[in-house]
């Protein structure tokens, strides 16, 4: 059994899902929707995040 999970987590702010597009309304000069490609903060567009380490507290 290995000692470490290889296995990411996924972002606990995007769940995973780490770019998404948002429509602003307008519309290109072609007529397409004019979109916005927005990234998770937490994750920087991974849509992963490691395991935070606990420290341990007392002497």
């Amino acid at each position: 059994m290995p000692e470490h999970d290889s296995n990411p987590l996924a972002c606990r702010d995007c769940k995973g899902f780490a770019i998404a597009a948002v429509t602003t309304g307008a519309r290109d000069h072609d007529g397409s929707r004019a979109t916005l490609r927005v990234v998770c903060r937490t994750c920087k567009g991974t849509g992963t995040t490691r395991i935070a380490r606990r420290q341990k507290v007392g002497a």
